[in-house]
């Protein structure tokens, strides 16, 4: 009888959590790829693959990546792009496109167009000899033709409309070319280059509108004045608060004209995605997170430190990557960018539900 009774609670069991899965599964809006354009915080090895001094390739970068490949991510580990589509049940990790050993199936699901270093201002690549974000379109053009060959224009233009696209970049154009560097700073003053930028990000959201693309997620700016590489400034002790009023005072334009944009262009689901608040929330109550530093990198304090010493890392890497919220001067671990991808799961992709089933 007790057996009976032990077999009958098991299968009880095991639909019960069947059930819960179906269920969580049902949350999540679907899409049949993911298209990435962006800087280092989305760029997944696409720099391994072009002329340029802003490479991660080597370790200890890739450190706690499946297999512990330096794949060209600036992190120990994966991205917000690779933890979204593993979510969504697109694929594990989402490739570079311009690794010439792409298979159709990766151009069929998706790939990432972003390059570190890049961003909006074509004058920020100049510094980094990235891909700009402008650029990157021009790849996802060559994109487009090859996925038109794999699977036919009819069924390409299906995939790209209902494709989830993310863009996360700007930080590059105000560290590179603003704050540390005083290329833009002769011309605009603050509010000037803010309105700069978002011109610049209207004109790549219509360029990839006309290109198919609807569903589309844009990152706002992080506090760079917390970022280790900026309060370097401070001896590493302190934010610096005008340049965290400056991320702030340009988020809240870019979500006001992310909404203007979307009204302008039928069909279209525009979002904006909050970091700034999720990363400061880490930096002000670090124990929610397990983390035991929010000021130093894992790896160095440098943000290019070990590029320039590839055979002798001039850092020592710390014990336990998780207990951090950055993995470099510049970068967060992957620790950070899951808990990102949480907030992003919980407060955007719902937004899709309705429009995509």
């Amino acid at each position: 009888m007790a057996t009976i009774k032990s077999s009958i609670m098991i299968i009880f069991m095991i639909y019960a959590v069947n059930f819960d899965i179906s269920k969580a599964n049902t949350t999540l809006p679907k899409f049949p790829a993911i298209l990435v354009f962006g800087d280092s915080t989305v760029d997944t090895g696409n720099n391994n693959y072009i002329k340029t001094w802003i490479k991660s390739n080597f370790r200890p970068y890739g450190q706690d990546f499946p297999g512990q490949i330096p794949t060209g991510r600036y992190s120990n580990g994966k991205l917000i792009p690779d933890f979204i589509a593993s979510l969504l049940g697109i694929k594990e990790v989402v490739p570079p496109f311009l690794d010439p050993n792409l298979s159709d199936n990766e151009i069929v699901t998706g790939v990432n167009f972003a390059s570190s270093g890049a961003g909006y201002d074509e004058a920020t690549s100049l510094t980094s000899h990235a891909v700009s974000v402008h650029k990157q379109v021009g790849l996802f053009k060559n994109y487009i033709a090859r996925l038109e060959r794999i699977v036919g224009q009819a069924k390409a233009n299906e995939i790209l409309n209902g494709a989830l696209v993310i863009i996360s970049a700007g930080t590059n154009d105000w560290t590179f070319n603003f704050y540390d560097l005083p290329l833009r700073r002769l011309i605009f003053n603050v509010n000037q280059y803010q309105d700069f930028l978002l011109t610049e990000i209207r004109k790549i959201l219509l360029d990839l509108y006309n290109l198919g693309l609807r569903k589309v997620v844009v990152a706002g700016l992080p506090p760079m004045g917390c970022l280790p590489v900026e309060m370097i400034k401070k001896f590493g002790k302190e934010c610096i608060n005008n340049e965290n009023s400056d991320s702030e005072g340009f988020n809240v334009k870019l979500q006001q004209w992310l909404a203007d944009i979307q009204l302008m262009l039928p069909g279209s689901h525009i979002f904006y995605a909050n970091i700034y608040d999720p990363l400061k929330d880490m930096m002000v109550n670090p124990q929610k997170y397990d983390f035991v530093d929010t000021r130093n990198g894992c790896c160095g304090y440098l943000p290019f430190e070990i590029e320039f010493a590839r055979n002798h890392v001039i850092s020592s890497v710390c014990r336990n990557s998780s207990q951090y919220l950055f993995w470099d001067a510049f970068h967060p671990t992957e620790a950070a960018y899951r808990y990102l991808s949480l907030s992003i799961e919980n407060d955007i992709l719902p937004k899709f539900i309705n429009i995509t089933s």
